[in-house]
């Protein structure tokens, strides 16, 4: 057990280092020479966990969304605690993508830096398709409970509303990206909120 409990906070401390690299520096910054020096520890300790820059990305990439998911279900259990709508948990749960505070901001980056590097790598490009069809299932599960509880139509077709939500939330996240300024945080939520309404359009049975 502390062999493996060691093993990942290894793989934390470089997978963070290379987080910072790409915030502060962009993805051309991240070598294995720079993440090592970045995560304070020796290059060839870097190169026994990760061989390759490829690598690195891939695994920072993956770290970065398994906060997100930790975050999205934290979000559904306490709305269910408290009773809240679906509309309301996944307009909440779809925030979490766009970059409207410091943290949200650098995960956005490295997705930004993943998808990039994905252009030119068959096996990086897969696993992005994997993702944003993961993403999309769970706004699809969404909106099929929503027509278990009532607060979405029986005839709606759920993945077509999920391929335009999800369109949305990552649009919006690109704009406050380029143009902070000029797409603020009630911006956003306005404009989830208004793609949100075209599906749930009834009231939950369950909700308080």
């Amino acid at each position: 057990m502390p062999r493996v409990a060691d093993h990942d906070a290894r793989n934390g401390q470089i997978t963070d280092a290379v987080q910072r690299l790409i915030v502060r520096d962009g993805l051309t910054a991240v070598t294995v020479a720079r993440t090592a020096a970045e995560a304070g520890m020796s290059v060839g300790l870097v190169q026994h966990y990760f061989t390759a820059k490829d690598e690195m990305l891939l695994a920072t990439f993956t770290r970065v969304n398994a906060r997100f998911t930790a975050r999205v279900e934290e979000l559904v259990n306490r709305g269910e605690a408290q009773g809240r709508t679906i509309a309301t948990m996944l307009r909440q749960a779809l925030a979490e993508l766009v970059p409207l505070d410091e943290g949200r901001r650098a995960e956005f980056l490295v997705r930004r830096a993943f998808a990039d590097q994905a252009a030119h790598n068959s096996r990086l490009a897969a696993v992005q398709r994997e993702t944003l069809a993961g993403v999309r299932a769970r706004v699809t599960r969404a909106i099929d409970n929503g027509k278990a509880c009532g607060e979405v139509a029986q005839g709606v077709d759920a993945a077509g509303h999920a391929l335009r939500i999800v369109a949305c939330a990552e649009g919006l996240a690109l704009h406050t990206h380029i143009d902070p300024d000029g797409t603020p945080e009630a911006a956003v939520l306005t404009a989830l909120d208004d793609q949100l309404d075209r599906v749930f359009t009834g009231t939950c049975r369950r909700a308080r």
